[in-house]
C-alpha cells in the first residue's frame, strides 16, 4: 500500500504473528503452516501460507489440510492473506468455504507513541487481574480464554502482559511480544465502566515502551474491520493499514 517505504514487509510480520500466537500442533504443506490449539483464536487454529507463489500441488495439499484439522475434530480454516498461492481462494470457494472476519493489519514506529506509564504494571503472566479485563472485551469464548492462559508456556520469545490500573480497580491490558525488531500488540481491553477516558491508548503506549526497551523499532497490531473504536485508537497511535486478512472456513 502507498506509504509503506521503510515498515516490515508483509512476510515478516506474518512470521512474527506465528511466533507471537503459538500452538501445540502443526504441520508444514508446501507453503502453509497449518495449526491447531484448543479452537479459540483463528490465528492459533488455521493455515497460513507464507509463500504466494504459484503451487501446482495446491488441490492435494489444501485436501492434506483438511484431513489434518478432521482428525483433531476442527473445522478447517484458512487464513488469507496477500502471501497466499495463486488461485487458493477460488479453489476454497468451489469447496464450499466462506469468507468471515476481515480484519486490518497496521503498523508503525514505536517511537510515536511508546511511553512509560506509571500505572501500568508489566506482568510475566496472565495472572487473574489481567485474565479478568481481557475477559470483557469481544468474542472471549472458553476455548479462547484457555489459550491465552496456555500461551505463556509455548512463547519462545519475550513477552508481556500489561495491567493498567485506574483508582486500585484493573482497568485496562494489553499483550506484547518482541521479535527482533517487531512488537506485537494484541489483547486491548478496557473494562466497560473505564472506556472513552484514553486508557486503551495509555496501556498500548506503555506496551510500546517494554517493547521498545527490549530492542524493538515497529509495531504491529490485528484489528477487526468492524471494530471502528479499535481502528480510531490505532490511527491515534500512528499505526496504519499495511494489508488485510480474512478466514475462509468449511461449512
Amino acid at each position: 500500500m502507498a506509504g509503506d517505504a521503510g515498515l516490515p514487509g508483509i512476510r515478516a510480520i506474518e512470521r512474527a504473528t506465528l511466533a507471537a500466537v503459538p500452538a501445540p500442533r502443526l504441520l508444514f504443506e508446501g507453503p502453509f503452516v497449518v495449526r491447531t490449539f484448543l479452537g479459540g483464536t483463528g490465528r492459533a487454529n488455521s493455515a497460513c501460507s507464507l509463500d504466494p507463489a504459484e503451487d501446482p500441488a495446491l488441490p492435494e495439499r489444501v485436501a492434506r489440510v483438511e484431513a489434518f484439522y478432521a482428525r483433531f475434530g476442527r473445522a478447517c480454516r484458512f487464513r488469507s492473506t496477500p502471501l497466499d498461492p495463486i488461485g487458493l481462494g477460488p479453489l476454497l470457494l468451489g469447496r464450499g468455504y466462506r469468507e468471515v472476519d476481515e480484519s486490518q493489519v497496521l503498523c508503525g514506529p514505536l517511537a510515536g507513541f511508546a511511553r512509560a506509564d506509571d500505572a501500568v504494571t508489566v506482568l510475566d503472566g496472565p495472572d487473574p487481574e489481567w485474565m479478568e479485563v481481557v475477559g470483557t472485551a469481544e468474542h472471549q469464548v472458553p476455548a479462547r480464554r484457555a489459550e491465552k492462559l496456555g500461551m505463556k508456556d509455548l512463547l519462545g520469545m519475550p513477552a508481556a502482559w500489561l495491567l493498567l490500573h485506574e483508582g486500585g480497580v484493573p482497568a485496562a491490558c494489553a499483550f506484547a511480544t518482541a521479535d527482533g525488531p517487531l512488537a506485537g500488540l494484541f489483547d486491548l481491553a478496557v473494562r466497560p465502566e473505564f472506556r472513552r477516558r484514553g486508557l486503551g491508548q495509555r496501556v498500548m503506549a506503555a506496551a510500546g515502551c517494554w517493547a521498545r526497551g527490549m530492542g524493538a523499532e515497529f509495531a504491529y497490531a490485528q484489528v477487526s474491520c468492524a471494530n471502528a473504536a479499535s481502528l480510531a485508537l490505532n490511527a491515534g497511535l500512528g499505526l496504519r493499514e499495511r494489508y488485510r486478512y480474512r478466514y475462509l472456513v468449511r461449512a
